[in-house]
């Protein structure tokens, strides 16, 4: 029996694709037209070809800033994606306990991401903050303003307190999709916690946490708004990541031709690292 196609759906999508179009193609052919081009100014603009790409690759600046991004996605992964495994599993499943439980996760989520780097300044700070102060009185040299290893400290922490939140969520709806035969059986068989976890509860949430996980690289790797309000990219360059280099060099030092090409790079990366996660995961999970 042949399938009967209806060509009207496409209609219904047309708005979206129009939008798409408007909010992401049109920006995005005007940066790769910025990127091959050069200025002396008065809007006159003349072909400068691969220069500017070739530029940015050979800088030692955007590789910092590129091992700096590297290395925050890596440790906030690698913290965030085993915490809210451990906070799923210990929220309870039914119960009055669980809309407190979800909402209190998602407050985190509702705030703005400029609201929670002021929050963290002001939270960290040595003279007034509840973290800084506290830390002082203790006896520990904290100075997130002078020290890059405390400015790190801040900013990881900062980041674990707001997106820790939405791997538990994600991995909470894996787990409250699980049949409660399989417990029984599980429990029949006298399985332990350990068991349970390995051979229920994780191949359950292995599309959820492929989601967490692709959704915390990016966003990880993107982060501009928190360390930009809490430390300003400093001491020095310490949390200058690529975002906020590239917000000065096309703000702050008016390079539209570089900022334009690094803006590409930058996304290119993304769009790879993206990439690998998803083919790593995925190709894992189909041979298991």
């Amino acid at each position: 029996m042949n399938k009967t196609w209806n060509n009207k759906a496409w209609f219904m999508v047309l708005p979206v694709l129009l939008l798409v179009a408007l909010s992401a193609v049109i920006p995005l052919m005007t940066v790769v037209n910025y990127s091959v081009q050069d200025t002396f100014g008065n809007n006159q603009f003349f072909w400068a070809g691969t220069e500017w790409f070739q530029e940015m690759l050979t800088s030692d600046r955007f590789w910092a800033a590129m091992g700096r991004n590297l290395m925050f996605s890596a440790i906030v992964l690698a913290i965030e994606i085993p915490l809210g495994i451990v906070i799923a599993l210990n929220m309870p499943k039914s119960g009055w306990g669980v809309p407190v439980c979800l909402v209190s996760m998602a407050l985190p989520l509702l705030i703005p991401w400029n609201v929670v780097g002021t929050i963290w300044q002001v939270f960290g700070r040595v003279d007034i903050g509840l973290l800084g102060y506290s830390l002082r009185q203790i006896g520990i040299d904290y100075n997130y303003v002078n020290d890059p290893f405390d400015a790190w400290v801040t900013v990881i922490g900062m980041d674990v307190w707001h997106w820790t939140s939405l791997v538990v969520l994600l991995c909470y709806a894996g787990l409250v999709s699980i049949p409660d035969a399989y417990y029984q059986a599980a429990k029949i068989d006298g399985a332990s916690r350990w068991a349970v976890f390995r051979y229920i509860q994780l191949p359950k949430m292995n599309r959820v946490l492929l989601i967490a996980v692709l959704l915390r690289f990016m966003d990880s790797f993107m982060i501009y708004t928190e360390p930009f309000v809490v430390t300003g990219g400093g001491p020095g360059n310490a949390t200058t990541f690529l975002s906020i280099d590239l917000v000065k060099m096309a703000v702050g030092q008016f390079d539209i031709g570089p900022a334009a090409a690094m803006s590409i790079i930058y996304f290119l990366i993304i769009l790879l690292m993206s990439w690998v996660f998803y083919t790593v995961m995925t190709n894992y999970d189909a041979e298991r």
